[in-house]
């Protein structure tokens, strides 16, 4: 298996933890992980309704002390 990308928006506000996430997922092959991490509190909200959109899946959504970590799978190629 291939490393998790990871994506750090820490410190953003909603919308930007979304949208730098999706602009991590361009072009990325089907079943590619990536993990969000996210210091506001709707990317709880954001990301699920991000991979709905997006034919993704949320794997994990975890408390840390500096806030969430989201670990996503894609489902489909994204293109820009």
């Amino acid at each position: 298996m291939s490393a998790v990308i990871e994506v750090d928006a820490r410190g953003h506000r909603c919308p930007v933890p979304s949208l730098k996430l999706r602009k991590a997922m361009l072009d990325t092959a089907p079943g590619t992980r990536l993990r969000l991490l996210a210091t506001d509190a709707m990317a709880r909200i954001d990301v699920p309704y991000l991979m709905a959109e997006l034919g993704g899946t949320v794997l994990q959504i975890d408390q840390t002390d500096s806030g969430l970590a989201i670990t996503v799978e894609t489902g489909g190629a994204l293109q820009d």
